[in-house]
Formats: C-alpha cells, sequence, structure tokens
C-alpha cells in the first residue's frame, strides 16, 4: 500500500488545474452542464415530450419543462425499472438507488446512469481526495485503509438486467477495483442488511485494519466507535487507529456531534463535510474549517435554487448562480445525468460565500416549525441545541422537537426530546440556554417569545438512550443515510417515540 499510496496521490493532484477551472468559472461550467444534459436526452420520451431538440437556452427550459417532485417523476422511473430505455435518459439504466426519507413510509429509487455513477458520484469522491492532497501535501491518507460507515440494504434485483440498492451499497458494488483495496470491510459485511450484526461484524474486522479515515453520518459513526472501544478495552479511537486523520461526515449537521467526536477520538483529526445524496454529489468543504461546502458545477448536475416562499406556487422562480444571495433559504432544483429533470432534492440550503460558490445545508423543506410564526430551521436547532449543551457541559446524541399547540389554558410552545450522552446538572438551566440561542439565531421566534406571546419556555424531556433507534428500526430505517427527524411542524413522529418510552 505504501507502494501505491504516493501514486494515486500525484494522479489526484493532477486534477487540480480542473477544479480551479470550474471553481473560477462556474457560470461557464453549468451552461455546459445543461447543453451537454438536454442535448443527451432530445430523442428520449421526455425529451420529445418537452421539445428539447427546440431548447436553445435557460429560459425556454424553464418555461418548458416543469419542476417536478418524486411523485411527478415516478411514472417514469417505474418503467425504466421494469426495463424501458429511453424514458428520462439515452443509456440503459441499470441501477437505482433505494432512498427513504425520514417521515415518508414509501420508498424513492433514483435512478442512476453509468455517466452519474462515473461523472457525479465517483468524480466528487476523487475531487474531494485532491483538494485534500492539496491541502495536506504529505499526508498518509492512502497508506491505510478508508471506512464508510453505510446503509443497510443488500443489492435487490429486479430483473435479470436490473438492481438496486442503498447508495452506499451502489457505490460499492461499482467503485473501480483499485477503490476495493482502499477501502475496509469486505463487501459481504459492508453490504450485511441486519443493523445490529453489521456493526457487532465491523467493529470486530475493522478493529484489527489500518484504518486512516472514516466516513458517515455522525450518529451510526459514533455507534460503530463506541462498540470498538467496548471489544479492545481502550480508552480512545486513536489508541486502535493511530493512522487515523480524517472524518468525512455528511447528512446531518455536525454541529452537535463535533465535541463527541474530539472526545472518543481522543486527538486532533481533520473533518470535511460533504453533500452526497442518493440524487447526486453536489458539494463538499474544500478544506477542514471552510464556511460551507463548495459547490459542484461539472459533475453532471445543473442547478436552480428556488426561493423557499415560493415553495408549492403554481409557477414558481428559481434563480440561477448569478442571482443568489447570501444566508437566504432556497430549495435547489436540480437536473442530472441520471434522468432527473428540474428535480426538487427537499433540501434547503443557504449559500455561505459567493467567490467560490460555498453553501451550507439549512434543513428540509417539510422539517421545521412554523406553528406559530417562528419560523424556526433546522441550522437553528442545531447551533442552539450544541450552544445550549456547551453552556451546561452537556452532551447531546440526537434530538426531536414539535410544537405544542394552545390550550384554553396556555400559550404554543415547543417539545424537545432529547437523548443526553451526558446530561446537563440541571434540565432547566438547559432549557433557558436553548431558549436564550434560538432566541439569538431567529428574530421571528424571539419576537413570538416576547412576554410569551404566542410561544411559552419550551418543554425539554430527557429520554433514555436507544429510543431514536429503537423508532427507527420499528420504520426500517436503520443505518446508512437514515436519521431522525429533527424538526416537524405537527406531532405525528414526536407522539411514536414518546410511545416507545
Amino acid at each position: 500500500m505504501k507502494i501505491l499510496s504516493p501514486l494515486i496521490s500525484r494522479l489526484a493532484r493532477m486534477r487540480l488545474w480542473r477544479i480551479e477551472n470550474w471553481t473560477n468559472h462556474p457560470a461557464v461550467a453549468q451552461r455546459e452542464v445543461l447543453q451537454h444534459l438536454v442535448t443527451a436526452a432530445q430523442y428520449t420520451e421526455f425529451g420529445k415530450k418537452y421539445g428539447f431538440s427546440r431548447l436553445f437556452n435557460l429560459k425556454e427550459f424553464k418555461k418548458r419543462v416543469p419542476i417536478h417532485e418524486y411523485p411527478d417523476l415516478k411514472p417514469y422511473i417505474e418503467r425504466m425499472m421494469a426495463g424501458e430505455e429511453n424514458i428520462l435518459w439515452n443509456e440503459p439504466i441499470k441501477w437505482f438507488a433505494k432512498s427513504s426519507g425520514t417521515t415518508s413510509e414509501k420508498s424513492k429509487f433514483i435512478p442512476m446512469s453509468d455517466e452519474s455513477l462515473k461523472d457525479n458520484h465517483y468524480q466528487a469522491n476523487k475531487d474531494v481526495l485532491t483538494n485534500y492532497y492539496k491541502n495536506f501535501p504529505g499526508s498518509d491518507l492512502l497508506t491505510g485503509k478508508g471506512l464508510v460507515v453505510g446503509g443497510s440494504h443488500q443489492i435487490n434485483k429486479l430483473n435479470e438486467n436490473i438492481q438496486y440498492g442503498d447508495l452506499s451499497a451502489v457505490l460499492m458494488q461499482n467503485s473501480p477495483f483499485w477503490g476495493q483495496w482502499l477501502r475496509t470491510p469486505e463487501l459481504s459485511i459492508a453490504l450485511l442488511d441486519e443493523w445490529e450484526t453489521k456493526i457487532e461484524k465491523l467493529a470486530q474486522t475493522t478493529s484489527l485494519e489500518n484504518v486512516t479515515s472514516l466516513a458517515g453520518v455522525p450518529t451510526w459513526s459514533l455507534i460503530l466507535l463506541k462498540r470498538i472501544l467496548e471489544i479492545t478495552g481502550k480508552k480512545t479511537i486513536k489508541e486502535v487507529w493511530p493512522n487515523l486523520e480524517l472524518y468525512i461526515n455528511g447528512g446531518v449537521s455536525f454541529v452537535p456531534y463535533r465535541e463527541q467526536f474530539e472526545k472518543i477520538i481522543g486527538a486532533p483529526i481533520n473533518y470535511l463535510e460533504v453533500y452526497n445524496a442518493s440524487e447526486g454529489f453536489f458539494a463538499a468543504q474544500e478544506k477542514p474549517g471552510d464556511n460551507g461546502m463548495t459547490l459542484f458545477t461539472e459533475h453532471g448536475v445543473f442547478y436552480e435554487f428556488m426561493p423557499i416562499e415560493e415553495y408549492k406556487k403554481q409557477n414558481p422562480v428559481t434563480l440561477g448562480l448569478a442571482d443568489v444571495q447570501l444566508h437566504k433559504n432556497y430549495a435547489p432544483v436540480i437536473s442530472t445525468t441520471g434522468g432527473l429533470w428540474r428535480y426538487l432534492i427537499g433540501d434547503t440550503i443557504q449559500f455561505t460565500s459567493l467567490n467560490p460558490y460555498r453553501i451550507k445545508v439549512s434543513g428540509r423543506l417539510k422539517h421545521y416549525m412554523n406553528a406559530f410564526g417562528e419560523e424556526v430551521i433546522v441550522d437553528n436547532a442545531d447551533h442552539a441545541i450544541a450552544l445550549a449543551a456547551q453552556k451546561t457541559n452537556a452532551i447531546v446524541n440526537d434530538y426531536t422537537a414539535a410544537p405544542v399547540y394552545f390550550t384554553e389554558s396556555s400559550n404554543g410552545a415547543h417539545e424537545w426530546l432529547i437523548e443526553f450522552d451526558k446530561e446537563p446538572a440541571d434540565m432547566q438551566t438547559f432549557t433557558r440556554e436553548l431558549d436564550a440561542a434560538l432566541k439569538s439565531l431567529n428574530s421571528d421566534y424571539e419576537a413570538k417569545r416576547h412576554k410569551n406571546i404566542a410561544l411559552r419556555m419550551p418543554i425539554v424531556k430527557s429520554i433514555p438512550m436507544g429510543v431514536f433507534n429503537k423508532w427507527l428500526h420499528n420504520k426500517g430505517k436503520m443505518g446508512g443515510q437514515h436519521k431522525v427527524p429533527r424538526l416537524s411542524n405537527e406531532r405525528s413522529i414526536i407522539e411514536e417515540v414518546l410511545q416507545l418510552i
């Protein structure tokens, strides 16, 4: 591995000029992506329906093609899964990434063409590696193994030619041969379907490896790391993996988890955030500590940005990169080489920089609290939880929140269910700090809390460890990118969790 790693690292650094080109000229890169998408799909059923062969500019594209959510494209996708070709994309689709939303009982099947795998997911991963070596040229990252804490869905065959599975499973199955050398564990363990068994085998096998990088959703990664310490009897992960130097996180905000990771790892390492979903790999931090993730503009995805107030309007306005503003909430609308056309992902993002274009994920379109006009989003909640934990010397493992509605005798409130890895000494103090943090982060919340006009003090309940995992298990959503919804504007989820206590 020591011999192979310098070669791979040199190859990675050779990509730098291309990265600099699309970073410095994002509009050009995006124009070329859209041109390629429309040209490639002009003779598909979708392309013929919307006259792609006669599209000459972005204005016409936006005028002809409506914005889609998954149910709108589902009839096309079901036909593709049955083996029909030339429907949404011009090449056969052999793979579908199974993705289930945190609140939906039904799964989504996202088409993944060979082109989207190669030019989006794998190229984006290579660009993350390239930037890492640019910033840490002496890195020993590739002298060891990378561990991805992926999902719990095995590869399933729809027919002789078409298969589906969790995103991480699809990527592992299609990764180049050299990628298998650089990762752990073996595929038979990585693709195990039963989550509890998988965690145990992951811990048993990877604790013996020279792991230099770790990637995954923070909640599932922490479960694995804690089990490894139990098995090995070590006090920190650095004692198990002395060469660990990088943790790549995504799926949820890392803010509430950073302190836990620093404590359990036991020594400084680098942390990088990525924005990677079944629909595409969209952005990543160029280097640790960057305020936001650099948007990938050359990787087979064309972006539009819908101001969230346009959501559910009959003809919603979308903006290009030239017209977006800092710190405003947008819903990304994407067109991809997998055959998604003007597709609303469901996330909300904010731009943290316009040169280069950097973003952060601020929440979900359907995950917020606005029962009283307070407009609390996930980004507010994550930072408020982190601040309250810091002020009270607590460690939060996971949480969810929902409104408590008006009654004849009391105003509304927010109810928070929190799993603490370390409880605060005084829950009332934690509640006050959470309330104060939300006021400082959100002026609408502050206004509604003024003199308890609409909102009284939050109701915070500490719940036993493992309850959220039990809820996810009951939903069949253990592992991978599955997570407990942070916020909800109604009480169905929180009531289900309360029933498990």
